[in-house]
């Protein structure tokens, strides 16, 4: 986790520290397990192909999970990630690399909280958007 982050810290336009990850097999079968979910076509490649899919597919969940993690980690112990909307778009592929990211789209005063509002999503290695969403956190002030 990254050194606590403050709303003095922040402005509009910023980007959030992203994360790197590797959806290989083995993430997704654990997914399956923690969640229930035990879809074949996302852990077991020759399953996905005999149904039509290119290859096994990560877990929609999954990435939402990672943009929620990548939150989590950028706002520290003292912040809180209050809301967090997304959208599954497109597949991505079993043993790809996917980043996640984010930019700060409004940091407000509001009620004696500090909020900031982000937009949120995940790329695969193309660069192309395939999770997206916003996302409200509530950072601790240098003046409390």
């Amino acid at each position: 986790m990254a050194q606590q982050l403050f709303y003095e810290d922040v402005k509009e336009g910023m980007e959030i520290l992203p994360r790197v990850v590797v959806c290989d097999t083995v993430s997704q079968a654990k997914w399956a397990g923690v969640n229930k979910d035990y879809s074949r076509y996302h852990y077991d490649k020759e399953y996905a192909v005999s149904i039509g899919l290119p290859n096994a597919i990560v877990n929609g969940t999954f990435k939402v999970a990672q943009l929620a993690q990548m939150l989590i980690n950028w706002v520290g112990r003292g912040g809180t990630v209050s809301k967090l909307s997304w959208q599954l778009r497109k597949m991505d592929i079993v043993n790809d690399t996917m980043t996640f990211k984010g930019t700060i789209s409004k940091c407000v005063k509001k009620d004696g909280e500090h909020l900031v509002e982000c937009e949120v999503w995940g790329e695969n290695p193309k660069g192309e958007r395939t999770v997206f969403g916003t996302a409200l956190v509530t950072l601790p002030s240098r003046s409390r």
